[in-house]
Protein backbone atom coordinates (compact mmCIF):
# COMPACT_ATOMS: atom_id res chain seq x y z
CA UNK A 1 0.00 0.00 0.00
CA UNK A 2 1.12 3.98 -1.06
CA UNK A 3 0.44 5.00 2.93
CA UNK A 4 2.63 8.13 2.02
CA UNK A 5 -0.33 9.70 -0.56
CA UNK A 6 2.53 10.15 -3.04
CA UNK A 7 1.72 9.08 -6.58
CA UNK A 8 3.93 6.56 -7.99
CA UNK A 9 5.06 5.71 -11.43
CA UNK A 10 2.35 3.45 -11.93
CA UNK A 11 -0.15 6.90 -11.09
CA UNK A 12 2.14 9.00 -13.41
CA UNK A 13 1.80 6.12 -16.15
CA UNK A 14 -1.96 6.26 -15.81
CA UNK A 15 -2.63 9.66 -15.80
CA UNK A 16 -0.09 9.77 -18.58
CA UNK A 17 -2.14 7.51 -20.93
CA UNK A 18 -5.21 9.07 -19.80
CA UNK A 19 -3.77 12.60 -21.15
CA UNK A 20 -3.26 11.47 -24.27
CA UNK A 21 -6.35 9.84 -25.40
CA UNK A 22 -7.63 13.62 -24.05
CA UNK A 23 -5.44 15.40 -26.56
CA UNK A 24 -6.39 12.54 -29.31
CA UNK A 25 -10.36 12.76 -28.90
CA UNK A 26 -10.31 16.36 -29.51
CA UNK A 27 -8.34 15.80 -32.78
CA UNK A 28 -11.08 16.11 -36.01
CA UNK A 29 -9.93 13.13 -37.59
CA UNK A 30 -13.17 11.60 -39.20
CA UNK A 31 -12.64 7.74 -40.23
CA UNK A 32 -15.50 6.99 -41.71
CA UNK A 33 -18.84 9.38 -42.42
CA UNK A 34 -21.66 7.73 -39.95
CA UNK A 35 -25.39 8.20 -40.69
CA UNK A 36 -27.25 8.44 -37.38
CA UNK A 37 -30.88 9.17 -36.23
CA UNK A 38 -31.81 12.91 -35.55
CA UNK A 39 -32.72 11.54 -32.08
CA UNK A 40 -30.00 9.26 -31.73
CA UNK A 41 -27.71 12.19 -31.79
CA UNK A 42 -30.00 14.39 -29.38
CA UNK A 43 -29.89 11.22 -27.04
CA UNK A 44 -26.08 11.71 -27.07
CA UNK A 45 -26.09 15.45 -25.98
CA UNK A 46 -28.59 14.66 -23.10
CA UNK A 47 -26.10 11.64 -22.10
CA UNK A 48 -23.19 14.13 -22.48
CA UNK A 49 -24.69 16.98 -20.70
CA UNK A 50 -25.73 14.77 -17.69
CA UNK A 51 -22.62 13.38 -17.44
CA UNK A 52 -20.88 17.00 -17.21
CA UNK A 53 -23.61 17.75 -13.97
CA UNK A 54 -22.61 14.43 -12.29
CA UNK A 55 -18.83 15.10 -12.73
CA UNK A 56 -19.67 18.86 -11.69
CA UNK A 57 -21.32 17.31 -8.41
CA UNK A 58 -18.57 15.10 -7.97
CA UNK A 59 -15.89 17.28 -7.69
CA UNK A 60 -18.10 19.96 -5.28
CA UNK A 61 -18.06 16.73 -2.99
CA UNK A 62 -14.39 16.06 -3.01
CA UNK A 63 -13.73 19.81 -2.93
CA UNK A 64 -9.64 19.90 -2.43
CA UNK A 65 -8.72 16.16 -1.78
CA UNK A 66 -8.77 15.68 -5.59
CA UNK A 67 -6.13 14.41 -7.40
CA UNK A 68 -5.84 12.68 -11.13
CA UNK A 69 -3.67 10.34 -9.63
CA UNK A 70 -5.49 6.69 -8.26
CA UNK A 71 -3.71 6.62 -5.05
CA UNK A 72 -5.90 8.32 -2.71
CA UNK A 73 -4.92 11.91 -1.24
CA UNK A 74 -3.27 11.54 2.00
CA UNK A 75 -5.48 13.21 4.22
CA UNK A 76 -8.92 11.96 2.21
CA UNK A 77 -11.88 10.76 3.48
CA UNK A 78 -14.50 7.85 2.09
CA UNK A 79 -17.12 9.36 0.37
CA UNK A 80 -20.62 7.14 0.11
CA UNK A 81 -23.39 9.51 -0.59
CA UNK A 82 -24.26 12.18 -3.41
CA UNK A 83 -22.98 11.30 -6.85
CA UNK A 84 -20.75 8.46 -5.17
CA UNK A 85 -23.69 6.88 -3.93
CA UNK A 86 -24.77 6.04 -7.73
CA UNK A 87 -21.50 5.36 -8.97
CA UNK A 88 -17.73 4.52 -7.24
CA UNK A 89 -16.08 6.17 -9.55
CA UNK A 90 -18.26 9.38 -10.63
CA UNK A 91 -16.05 11.61 -12.06
CA UNK A 92 -14.43 8.80 -14.09
CA UNK A 93 -18.11 7.86 -15.25
CA UNK A 94 -18.77 11.54 -15.57
CA UNK A 95 -15.60 11.72 -18.69
CA UNK A 96 -16.83 8.32 -19.91
CA UNK A 97 -20.79 9.63 -20.35
CA UNK A 98 -18.78 13.03 -21.47
CA UNK A 99 -16.72 11.32 -24.33
CA UNK A 100 -19.65 8.58 -25.09
CA UNK A 101 -22.50 11.62 -25.58
CA UNK A 102 -20.32 13.24 -27.99
CA UNK A 103 -19.23 10.96 -29.98
CA UNK A 104 -22.35 10.11 -30.61
CA UNK A 105 -23.85 13.44 -30.84
CA UNK A 106 -20.72 14.13 -33.60
CA UNK A 107 -21.71 10.51 -35.39
CA UNK A 108 -17.70 9.90 -34.83
CA UNK A 109 -16.41 6.48 -35.09
CA UNK A 110 -13.00 7.66 -34.04
CA UNK A 111 -14.61 9.68 -30.97
CA UNK A 112 -16.59 6.19 -29.92
CA UNK A 113 -12.96 4.14 -30.23
CA UNK A 114 -10.82 6.71 -28.08
CA UNK A 115 -13.83 6.24 -25.69
CA UNK A 116 -13.44 2.67 -25.84
CA UNK A 117 -10.19 3.09 -25.04
CA UNK A 118 -10.79 5.34 -22.05
CA UNK A 119 -13.37 2.79 -20.76
CA UNK A 120 -10.42 0.17 -20.75
CA UNK A 121 -8.01 2.61 -19.11
CA UNK A 122 -10.94 3.68 -16.18
CA UNK A 123 -11.39 -0.01 -15.47
CA UNK A 124 -8.28 -0.71 -15.23
CA UNK A 125 -6.88 2.53 -13.03
CA UNK A 126 -10.22 1.99 -10.36
CA UNK A 127 -9.02 -1.61 -10.16
CA UNK A 128 -5.87 -0.53 -8.87
CA UNK A 129 -7.48 2.30 -7.20
CA UNK A 130 -10.13 0.34 -5.44
CA UNK A 131 -6.75 -1.94 -3.79
CA UNK A 132 -5.63 1.22 -2.42
CA UNK A 133 -9.23 2.46 -1.18
CA UNK A 134 -9.46 -0.75 0.59
CA UNK A 135 -6.28 -0.73 1.96
CA UNK A 136 -7.06 2.93 3.59
CA UNK A 137 -10.49 2.25 4.48
CA UNK A 138 -11.66 -0.83 5.74
CA UNK A 139 -15.63 -0.11 4.94
CA UNK A 140 -14.60 0.18 1.24
CA UNK A 141 -15.10 -3.47 0.86
CA UNK A 142 -18.70 -2.98 2.05
CA UNK A 143 -19.33 -0.12 0.09
CA UNK A 144 -17.68 -1.86 -3.23
CA UNK A 145 -20.40 -4.70 -2.78
CA UNK A 146 -23.22 -1.93 -2.58
CA UNK A 147 -22.11 0.12 -5.25
CA UNK A 148 -21.52 0.10 -8.98
CA UNK A 149 -17.90 0.77 -10.14
CA UNK A 150 -19.14 3.33 -13.22
CA UNK A 151 -23.00 3.07 -13.40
Amino acid sequence: MNISGKPTIKDYTFVSIQLVLFLVYVLPVELLALNVAEWLRYSGLVVAISGLVIGIIALLQINTKISPFPTPVLKSELITNGAFSISRHPIYMSILAITLGYAVFEASLFKFIIFLLLWLLFYFKSKYEEQLLVDKFPQYSNYQQKTRRFI
